[in-house]
């Protein structure tokens, strides 16, 4: 079957979502940054699927929360839960346990390669998505890791579900990318890396996200759920400097 790419979120709640950029948005609209991002990275991945095999899923938590999302998605998305309830060896703790649900789950499901994808890059370029799916067709075990440049990394395909590659990582640190290379290295498994690229979570890079926005020719993806929601944000921060009455209910 084709490639299943999950993108790896959970609900957009105010006081839940974007914390780190409270300030300086309020709860309410950082839930709502968060939305737009969500429906971007799925727009995304439909637009792949018109020309590419793959399978868009959101691989979500917590149980119990499919009705939340509503519009939130791009049609044609799946859901899969992955709250890491799952068997899960022990060795695999964290962030770790929700990625192996994950990959559990589209195997399952038949598919015969799977990528995970963080749900904080609305601007990953489609190229990298498609390259991802292009590796796993071909013949042969391999792990796909698209590096960010926090340390971290923003995908991981595999062609099996190899859990040595979640066992006894620090996760949310700047060494998980570098643990993931040396746990494909453990397990004899070739690994072949994208681009790096980076995640939206903190105001440095949301600088980084309004400066690329304001040059969409030069990004595969424009993120347009996104620059409407900063769009509108900057309308609202003009309303209350000329005003001064700042705005409570969320901006997109």
């Amino acid at each position: 079957m084709a490639c299943a790419i999950a993108v790896m979120a959970k609900v957009p709640q105010p006081g839940r979502s974007k914390t780190r950029l409270v300030p300086p948005f309020s709860p309410e609209n950082a839930a709502a940054l968060s939305a737009a991002f969500l429906r971007d990275m799925t727009e995304n991945l439909r637009i792949l699927s018109e020309s590419v095999p793959i399978a868009p899923y959101v691989a979500y938590a917590p149980a119990g929360a499919e009705s939340h999302f509503g519009t939130t998605l791009a049609p044609g998305t799946n859901l899969l839960l992955a709250d890491g309830r799952a068997d899960i060896p022990a060795t695999v703790a964290g962030f770790g346990r929700c990625l192996l649900h994950a990959l559990q789950g589209l195997f399952e499901r038949g598919f015969s390669s799977a990528c995970l994808l963080n749900s904080d890059s609305p601007t990953l370029p489609t190229s990298y998505l498609r390259r991802a799916a292009e590796l796993l067709e071909t013949p042969g075990d391999r792990v796909v890791l698209g590096p960010a440049d926090d340390g971290g990394y923003y995908l991981i395909g595999v062609k099996q579900l190899h859990a040595h590659l979640f066992s006894d990582i620090a996760w949310s640190t700047d060494t998980v990318a570098a643990q993931t290379r040396a746990r494909a290295h453990e397990a004899g498994i070739p690994l072949t890396e994208l681009s790096p690229w980076y995640d939206v979570d903190d105001v440095e890079s949301l600088s980084r996200l309004r400066e690329d926005l304001a040059e969409p020719t030069r990004y595969a993806y424009p993120a347009p759920f996104t620059a409407a929601c900063l769009e509108k944000q900057a309308a609202h921060q003009a309303a209350f400097r000329t005003e001064g009455t700042a705005p409570q209910a969320p901006f997109c």
